[in-house]
């Protein structure tokens, strides 16, 4: 019989609790899933990141100002965190599986809104509906890797899920910067809706139903809920951790479209360059880091990366004009390592909590991280100016701050134990 902390570390629904065996090597089945669920971030991901490239055109189109633009940002992760805590007292009396479908329908949805809206406020209002599916759609994404996939092969499965970024920045941001050139802004949200449906057809066929959640007995009180979750101070420590790390990330990526064409001499028509060798690069790295994570340690690797990435933060925020190559490999280095930074981190947050509270851990997870992520940007937009010659000013001052986030996030995952070393404890 298999070790009850071996249990917990695998997942509920995983290979060992299901024939008390962990396989090294991932089955054909396990790559099918991660396929699908790859699919399912990508939605997200793609409507989280294309209005990023499109804000010099959004700000010269409805004439707003920074501050203003980085309100898009704020209300759609502000409305994932408020709709993702909520979630957490529902997520984990479903099948997994129904939760996708019902997250996606209603992102399908949300996102047509968008593509609907006259203006800027309505607009406004479109990402907030937007939001609230995104956040929860990710909650439920990582709540199944954590479910099926055994600790051992986390780093890696987390990596390939996290290939969604550079997936959206290759293939779905240059796609929607494309159809926006030939047509409108318009066009990238009715393609995401269209492929939304087109996903949740994908998902009924060749994602099994995810219910060995169910088999744990789950606390029904909400109030009672909150307290076993949030009374675990390494809970406390996991929260703060993924706060931490998307302060330090969407202090400086919400700004950097518009500060590389106002600052740094890029043509609003090149931007599809950035997004595409830097998820390029990124969809090769991810992974890479996920399996070194897994074979040198989850702990070690993101320290390791962490302390790297605050190179390119430094130099991203303090371009001056120069050539596209240069720009490009700056922002390309950004974009592997603030990404790759996330990998061991997320892997590290999953195994801190027991499989019966995991849905809704990292639903509670999901929605600190939209939280954090709105007030990261509500802070630089705050901090953000334009000067009178159009170039955005205190931009190297956002990357400080992003700096010494990172550092305050190296010592929270050092801090954060897995549920098997507080066992042993």
């Amino acid at each position: 019989m298999p070790k009850t902390e071996e249990m917990l570390q695998a997942g509920s629904s995983s290979e060992l609790v299901d024939c008390g065996v962990v396989p090294h090597a991932a089955s054909p089945r396990e790559w099918q899933i991660l396929a699908v669920l790859v699919s399912v971030q990508f939605l997200h991901i793609m409507d989280f990141t294309i209005i990023m490239p499109l804000a010099p055109q959004f700000m010269r189109l409805y004439e707003i100002s920074p501050q203003q633009f980085g309100l898009l940002i704020t209300v759609y992760t502000f409305s994932a965190g408020i709709c993702g805590f909520f979630a957490a007292f529902i997520i984990d009396h479903f099948d997994r599986k129904k939760s996708v479908i019902v997250v996606c329908g209603g992102f399908s949805l949300a996102v047509l809104l968008c593509a609907l809206s006259k203006d800027y406020q309505t607009l406004l209002a479109a990402r907030a509906v937007a939001g609230a599916f995104g956040g929860v759609m990710s909650a439920v994404v990582f709540s199944i890797v954590a479910d099926i996939i055994p600790e051992h092969r986390r780093g890696r499965a987390t990596g390939t899920i996290l290939s969604s970024f550079p997936l959206a920045s290759v293939i779905g941001v240059p796609t929607g910067l494309f159809l926006a050139e030939l047509l409108d802004w318009r066009a990238p949200y009715f393609f995401l809706a269209i492929l939304a449906l087109l996903i949740i057809f994908a998902v009924l066929r060749l994602l099994p139903p995810v219910r060995g959640h169910l088999l744990h007995q789950r606390e029904k009180n909400p109030f009672r809920q909150l307290q076993v979750i949030f009374s675990n101070p390494n809970h406390l420590v996991a929260f703060s951790l993924i706060a931490m790390l998307m302060f330090a990330g969407f202090t400086v990526i919400p700004f950097i479209s518009a500060y590389v064409v106002s600052n740094a001499g890029m043509r609003e028509a090149e931007l599809p360059y950035l997004y595409f060798f830097g998820g390029l690069s990124t969809f090769f790295t991810a992974r890479l880091i996920g399996r070194l994570a897994d074979r040198h340690g989850k702990r070690r690797l993101f320290t390791i990366v962490a302390i790297v990435s605050i190179l390119p933060i430094m130099l991203v925020t303090q371009l001056s004009e120069t050539s596209l190559p240069l720009i490009l490999v700056v922002t390309t280095l950004f974009m592997v390592m603030v990404t790759g930074r996330f990998i061991p981190a997320m892997a590290l947050i999953t195994t801190s909590v027991a499989p019966h509270l995991r849905g809704s851990f990292m639903s509670f997870n999901s929605s600190v991280q939209q939280l954090s992520a709105g007030l990261a940007s509500l802070l630089a937009g705050a901090i953000i100016g334009v000067s009178a010659s159009g170039e955005m000013t205190n931009y190297d001052t956002v990357g400080l701050i992003a700096v010494l986030a990172t550092v305050v996030c190296i010592f929270l995952a050092n801090k954060l134990k897995s549920v098997e070393e507080n066992i042993g404890k």
